[in-house]
């Protein structure tokens, strides 16, 4: 276990008292590294809204997610590390597509989804998910955007999951389109007036599609007015509201271009749409904390944000990336010349300075924002470099509620360092898993500060870093500690592809 013996034991410590339980918000962006956002360094799109949570609240700085959307979205859901059996088991997308287009016949359809559902990854009696913790609390259930875990969904393991609303995609694949000709909301589809395209409206790789092209109802829209609805409709219980959103998932699309960037002349026209769903974003959550303002909840209630992986290219200089070819036409390479968005073509720089990007064993690929505000309980304008992670939100949204914590969960509580008070627990180590391998695989962040990464799988290539003086990984010391290599090695191995504890663990 990466985690100390304490986690493994349903416990319930420093949990908020039963008369000062906080509405929650997690707003979980798409794809959206840490030096998109200005908190943490981006010189030029504003990001004020998400940027005041951080000046109000605190900003992490040692925060991971998954290396891609659907093994972070199961490590949030379950509160385990992805390398567990069944953290990068996904269903199959793309069904609704193929009959929406009159590829597949109904009848066709309805044969395959039955077998995908047969042989979807099973869900265990006794096996608590994140939602569930609230429900168990009496809070009210709610997500809006990008179901469930990925990729393609069905009601009925919608609710299972926890969630006594929703709003959004069954599908992943369609999410790449922002105008789906329908959404579905507690196991009824709802149409979206003007938009008529199977595929929702994607756009290409190369985003030279006119402003507005795919439809005109844009979903993002859709959810914000649903959002705000639900906050007013339950200001007076206490709710745990989960936003999973496209934005500023690719390919680019936005309904109009942001003034801050619709005549920029430095910025190409996929850049400027780019530019602008990160406005979106921000925008969106300034009217998530007005609405809260309105209806007198602002105080009392804790907002999360964060992202599911780090940065992705949907304009600039992908097919470099992809090709590991660096602006002087010369490969790059996993030493002294590894991809970086800092000066490889990113005007946007949205990994800020970290090597790789979605997908990558490094920094670029994995670290993601997080960011939590709660008045007159979070010091304002706090930081910590806590080791924490996707499956950490679990167990801190079960002391948060006043809930326990399910048994044998790889997360812990940073409630405490929320708040102010003594982290007692700590991890040893953060796993993330990774079956790709473009810019590595998969990595072991150990709590001293040293990071550990699959560079070459094939060829048994491990390298170390010390991510507290080099987070953007130039200097590799395997050969300087060799021990220490072989010792993360040696957890890495024994994380990868484990049982799971939880389930061993908890009670019918």
């Amino acid at each position: 276990m990466a985690v100390l013996l304490l986690v493994a034991v349903s416990t319930q410590i420093q949990a908020a008292p039963n008369n000062d339980r906080p509405n929650v918000i997690l707003i979980f962006a798409d794809d959206l590294g840490p030096g998109l956002l200005g908190c943490y360094g981006q010189q030029v799109i504003r990001t004020p809204n998400i940027d005041r949570l951080a000046t109000e609240g605190i900003r992490f700085t040692n925060y991971y997610g998954g290396v891609y959307c659907a093994p972070s979205r199961w490590t949030l859901l379950t509160g385990m590390h992805d390398g567990r059996i069944g953290g990068w088991a996904q269903t199959r997308p793309g069904l609704p597509i193929q009959r929406d287009s009159g590829r597949i016949t109904q009848q066709e359809y309805e044969r395959r989804f039955a077998a995908l559902k047969a042989n979807a990854n099973p869900i265990a009696e006794n096996e608590v998910f994140l939602a569930q913790i609230a429900q168990r609390a009496g809070f009210e259930t709610a997500q809006f955007g990008k179901l469930d875990r990925g990729f393609l969904t069905w009601h009925q393991r919608v609710k299972r999951f926890g969630w006594d609303f929703y709003e959004g995609y069954f599908d992943h694949q369609r999410c790449h389109g922002f105008y789906p000709p329908y959404l579905w909301r507690n196991g009824q589809r709802f149409e979206l007036p003007g938009n008529t395209r199977a595929d929702c409206g994607k756009t290409s790789e190369k985003g030279d599609e006119p402003v507005g092209y795919g439809g005109q109802t844009y979903s993002q829209n859709v959810f914000i007015e649903g959002i705000v609805k639900f906050i007013r409709q339950n200001r007076d219980r206490r709710f745990f509201l989960y936003h999973p959103t496209q934005l500023p998932h690719g390919p680019v699309s936005i309904p109009e271009l942001h003034p801050d960037f619709s005549d920029a002349p430095n910025l190409s026209l996929a850049e400027k749409k780019y530019a602008s769903m990160v406005k979106m974003l921000d925008e969106h959550v300034g009217r998530i904390m007005h609405e809260l303002k309105i209806q007198g909840l602002d105080e009392n209630t804790i907002v999360f944000f964060t992202s599911d992986n780090g940065h992705e290219l949907y304009y600039g200089p992908k097919d470099d990336y992809r090709a590991q070819r660096l602006p002087d036409g010369k490969p790059a390479n996993l030493t002294d010349r590894k991809w970086r968005t800092a000066q490889h073509g990113d005007v946007f720089n949205g990994a800020g300075g970290r090597a790789g990007l979605k997908r990558s064993g490094y920094q670029g690929g994995m670290q993601c924002p997080m960011i939590a505000r709660w008045p007159g309980k979070i010091a304002a304008g706090t930081e910590t470099s806590l080791l924490s992670s996707h499956y950490d939100f679990l167990p801190t949204l079960a002391d948060l509620v006043g809930q326990n914590r399910p048994a044998g969960k790889d997360g812990i509580s940073y409630l405490p360092t929320l708040l102010g008070k003594e982290q007692t627990e700590r991890h040893d180590h953060i796993f993330v898993f990774n079956r790709f391998a473009t810019m590595g695989s998969s990595a072991l962040i150990a709590n001293d500060g040293f990071k550990l990464v699959e560079a070459q799988r094939d060829q048994g290539v491990f390298q170390l870093y010390n991510i507290a003086e080099d987070n953007e990984e130039r200097f590799d010391l395997a050969s300087r500690y060799p021990d220490k290599v072989q010792h993360m090695k040696k957890i890495m191995q024994q994380e990868s592809n484990s049982p799971r504890p939880d389930l061993l663990l908890a009670q019918p």
